[in-house]
């Protein structure tokens, strides 16, 4: 059995990287997300266990003694981090996994385990990414003007990525990340071990 995929999807909030996954889940139905935890309220729309696993501060330090998360960062003065167990049991089993982090949670994702996939997802523009934040009023004004001043730090943490899309138009996104998917799937390094042996020998 070949290993699964792990790719990461950074970008701005409001970029649309929670839209893009879920047309993904649509296209790929083999695509699992990697359910992170994180020490932040839930929105009106998230629940335990589907959307993130809500701990509170304590148990979330708690975890990062044990060494429990894959990454872990502290975002908006909020922690977020990846459990360990989960995302090594699904690769094992041959699983493709996303994970929609942090670009601070994907240089450890990267350091931990480079076979990753790093994508970053850009806005057309500043303007328009304001905009979108605005449209969806799950934010303060303070909250967005935070957001906003932290895009330079996400920018300068590009180069560590694998791949960069602008998302213009929400499909057009979708098709440009099934298609690494497919062509990261195709690469000899990330074939079934001694795949030649069975195709020329029937072994």
């Amino acid at each position: 059995m070949s290993r699964g995929l792990l790719i990461v999807v950074s970008g701005p909030s409001g970029v649309g990287k929670n839209t893009i996954i879920s047309n993904l889940f649509t296209c790929l139905p083999a695509l699992k997300y990697s359910i992170s935890a994180t020490t932040r309220a839930p929105r009106p729309n998230e629940s335990e266990g589907q959307h993130y696993f809500f701990l509170t501060e304590a148990e979330f330090t708690k975890r990062i003694e044990l060494n429990a998360f894959l990454e872990w960062a502290k975002v908006y003065q909020h922690y977020y981090g990846t459990p360990r167990s989960y995302v090594e049991e699904k690769l094992s089993n041959g699983v493709d996994l996303v994970l929609d982090i942090d670009v601070q949670g994907a240089s450890q994702i990267k350091k931990a385990l480079p076979e990753a996939i790093l994508v970053f997802l850009s806005p057309p523009s500043l303007e328009e990414l304001r905009q979108r934040l605005i449209g969806r009023k799950t934010e303060l004004e303070s909250e967005i003007m935070l957001r906003l001043q932290y895009i330079e730090t996400e920018f300068k943490a590009v180069p560590e990525y694998d791949y960069f899309i602008v998302n213009h138009e929400i499909d057009l996104t979708c098709r440009q990340i099934e298609y690494i998917i497919q062509a990261e799937k195709t690469k000899v390094c990330r074939q079934i071990p001694n795949f030649l042996d069975k195709i020329l020998h029937g072994e």
